[in-house]
């Protein structure tokens, strides 16, 4: 069983989802080790975090700080590191365009689901709260088979 020394989660311009996973982690796992950051694949140039995604964290009392967007780079990525796309398309991206360690997996995928996460840029709050709702049900499943694996 690998230990993973950090979790990067993925999307695409690293302004929404995987933001929001990454601020959902850290307010679950307090007792952890572990690394935890998000990334963007197509990140042109640093942009702030999603004011509607701000908007909902901010509803169930969380908050990220001065987030900007980032883009995945291969010095990221080692073999203790866990990538979590939102997408099965992120994911193929991932394996095909950096290092492949074996590690990468779709956030639902990871947990025993199938399909993607809905990316809810350009849509209403309700879209966003929607999009939160989901992530946090799949964190949460995250961080359960990370701690059994790590008790096993």
């Amino acid at each position: 069983m690998i230990k993973y020394e950090k979790i990067i989660f993925v999307c695409t311009g690293n302004t929404c989802r995987s933001p929001m996973a990454e601020t959902i982690y850290k307010s679950m796992e307090t007792n952890s080790d572990i690394e935890v950051t998000s990334r963007g694949l197509v990140v042109l140039f640093s942009e702030p975090f999603n004011p509607k995604a701000d908007t909902v964290l901010k509803n169930h009392n969380l908050e990220l700080e001065g987030h900007f967007s980032k883009p995945l780079k291969n010095s990221d990525i080692d073999e203790n590191t866990l990538i979590l796309a939102m997408t099965e398309k992120q994911k193929q991206s991932v394996i095909e365009d950096f290092k492949d360690t074996g590690n990468t997996y779709t956030i639902k995928e990871f947990v025993g689901e199938s399909g993607d996460v809905t990316d809810p840029y350009g849509g209403t709050l309700i879209d966003y709260e929607d999009c939160y709702v989901e992530l946090a049900r799949l964190v949460k499943k995250t961080v359960y088979k990370l701690n059994e694996e790590e008790n096993a």
